[in-house]
């Protein structure tokens, strides 16, 4: 529905996960009988889940202890792992950092040039404990070290920038072709970020299997502030998925929607899939674990542009191990711990049995589910109020 917002200009209302609400079916299920695997191209995955291409996030330890998990961690290959042969002290450096000084010394750091032969050493040390690996690049430098990925035979390549187009015009540099690049590649890729029907049906018709549907909704990302571009999440991702239905209509080809950002809770993870969605990213949902590289801080890959920073270091805190945040058991009452559980849970509660079921949930628009009876909850400070 579109909305006056002068007499110049209309828009539509948009929505987060927080202003809708998933509704209960006419049936229940135990959660044992609820499947919440996924399959991306030839590989099969017990968790619908990608760990972010953060280094507060994802670290070659990190990625397999994921995947033995069941999920999917996406390492930056333009991060710190691939400009430091040890980059342990600089992570105890930034989480040491005074929140005035974390930007400026992390574009410091990351002046630093990636060397070329980590690109590979890293992929290899994952491929090595028997994991699917995936690593990302943004669309400047994937034609740069394609062929390095290649050699080092990652499974899976993720092309990703704050905003990715299927078509990059530019008056001083040649861009990347993406269709051009990924119908030649010989790896299945995903690219992101987007957040419009437009956008995604485009990036659908490159040939990517995947797309990451997110502008700005990170916990650490100050894009919406900076460059006041983004679309909520439980729109973009509806967004998307419609234009993956006319996608698959018109190819017969179904390419997988990813939602990136904007996700604390299970009920969160929920609403995404309910969306439409078929696996959510997470990135500073994942920083709160134990075993995380960043000590319980994240930040953004643009939070050390060198020219116009689009992130900050925000603090994520320590609440558990790895196996804790993704599949439990949980200690807190607040649904940052078993996030696959509560998916489980949340899905037999409403009576579907599998993603794609989940996604025809039936959802309504509920600003007042975070606040309906919750008096005590918020002036006490626990629970929904904490």
């Amino acid at each position: 529905m579109e909305v006056e917002i002068g007499i110049g200009k209309s828009g539509r209302r948009a929505y987060g996960f927080d202003d809708i609400a998933i509704v209960p079916s006419r049936r229940t299920r135990d959660p044992e009988d609820i499947d919440v695997t996924w399959e991306l191209d030839a590989f099969h995955f017990d968790l619908p889940l990608m760990a972010a291409a953060m280094d507060g996030v994802t670290s070659p330890t990190t990625a397999i202890r994921t995947g033995e998990l069941g999920g999917l961690s996406c390492l930056s290959l333009e991060g710190l792992w691939t400009r430091y042969e040890d980059p342990e002290p600089l992570f105890e450096e930034i989480a040491s950092l005074e929140p005035d000084k974390a930007t400026r010394r992390l574009q410091e750091i990351y002046a630093e040039p990636i060397k070329e032969e980590l690109i590979g050493a890293r992929i290899q040390e994952i491929k090595a404990a028997g994991v699917t690996t995936c690593a990302s690049l943004t669309p400047q430098r994937v034609e740069r070290y394609a062929k390095l990925v290649l050699d080092a035979e990652l499974d899976v390549l993720v092309i990703q920038g704050t905003v990715v187009s299927a078509e990059h015009v530019s008056k001083t540099t040649e861009p990347l072709n993406l269709k051009k690049f990924i119908r030649e590649f010989e790896l299945p890729i995903i690219v992101g970020g987007c957040a419009s029907y437009s956008t995604a049906l485009h990036l659908m018709r490159t040939g990517a299997v995947g797309i990451l549907v997110g502008v700005g909704p990170g916990y650490q990302c100050t894009t919406r502030g900076v460059l006041g571009v983004g679309v909520p999440q439980a729109t973009a991702i509806a967004d998307a998925a419609g234009a993956r239905i006319r996608h698959l209509d018109e190819t017969g080809v179904y390419v997988h929607v990813i939602a990136d950002g904007g996700m604390r809770t299970g009920g969160d993870i929920a609403k995404a899939i309910a969306c439409g969605a078929d696996a959510v990213m997470l990135g500073t949902t994942l920083a709160g674990a134990y075993e995380a590289p960043g000590r319980g801080f994240n930040w953004g890959m643009s939070t050390f542009h060198p020219d116009l920073p689009r992130g900050t270091r925000v603090h994520a805190g320590q609440r558990g191990t790895l196996d804790e945040i993704l599949v439990g058991p949980a200690h807190e009452n607040d649904g940052t711990l078993n996030l696959f559980g509560a998916l489980r849970t949340s899905m037999a509660t409403t009576g579907y049995e599998s993603v794609k079921e989940f996604q025809k949930a039936e959802v309504m628009v509920a600003p007042a589910l975070q606040t309906e009876g919750k008096s005590l909850q918020r002036s006490q400070g626990v629970g929904m109020g904490h």
